[in-house]
């Protein structure tokens, strides 16, 4: 089956560029002008991954990928012509999986798609379902790990993550205590590193942090070890 891509752009020959690029490489795409008809598209039809300009003109990016996120995980790459930090912080923080800044390369960003539809799919390790379930009882950690429906249940509530988020704090959940650095969570999470920037991983943390808080704002499930990296809360 193909996976189908949803692109959601209103520069007429950019939207062109990279559908023919997506369909060339084998994807079923489809394109939308807006940010409305996107959202509507997705809802009808459903797809594996959306590619989505920031700045839409009946509606911004920054608002529209929130909106998706409250009933699905859908893997997301936003377009901008912002180089700035800042933006690329916020749109990872809102649930983005991936950034690029105009111009790039229609080649570049079916190779970003691709890696973001990899790092998507759950990888079912039997191995490590029995250390997770061993890890529970023993510390007594308030996570349930789902790989085949890629979701993480924390106190009972099913965290609204990412693929990214998702991929992190399975990590995290495996070895309660561990300390894991930035280099180490990018190498593990990422299918290309290289393409990603430590801050990033501030950024996905920072936003689980927030999404934990949700549910006990008293507790802050990831620690963070200065000059080192990150753990989970090991006693509970």
């Amino acid at each position: 089956m193909k996976k189908r891509i949803i692109v959601i752009e209103d520069e007429p020959s950019i939207l062109d560029n990279i559908l023919y690029s997506l369909e060339s490489d084998g994807f079923d795409v489809c394109g939308c002008p807006t940010g409305g008809e996107g959202e509507a598209e997705f809802k009808k039809n459903g797809a594996d991954l959306i590619v989505m300009d920031v700045g839409l003109p009946d509606t911004s990016g920054f608002e529209l990928c929130p909106r998706i996120r409250q009933s699905s995980d859908v893997p997301i790459i936003f377009l901008t012509a912002r180089a700035e930090e800042v933006d690329r912080i916020v749109g990872l923080e809102i649930g983005a999986d991936d950034y690029m800044v105009k111009p790039f390369s229609p080649r570049e960003l079916s190779a970003r798609v691709r890696a973001v539809l990899r790092r998507y799919q759950p990888v079912v390790d039997k191995s490590a379902e029995v250390s997770q379930t061993e890890s529970n009882g023993r510390h007594g950690i308030p996570f349930q790990v789902d790989d085949e429906r890629v979701q993480v249940t924390y106190f009972g509530d099913v965290l609204s993550l990412s693929s990214t988020e998702f991929r992190l704090l399975r990590i995290l959940c495996r070895h309660p205590g561990r300390v894991y650095s930035r280099s180490q969570l990018m190498d593990i999470a990422w299918n290309e590193p290289d393409a990603a920037m430590e801050r990033t991983v501030d950024a996905h943390i920072k936003s689980l942090r927030g999404k934990m808080r949700e549910v006990r704002e008293e507790i802050d499930a990831i620690e963070t070890h200065r000059g080192t990296g990150y753990a989970l809360k090991e006693n509970w």
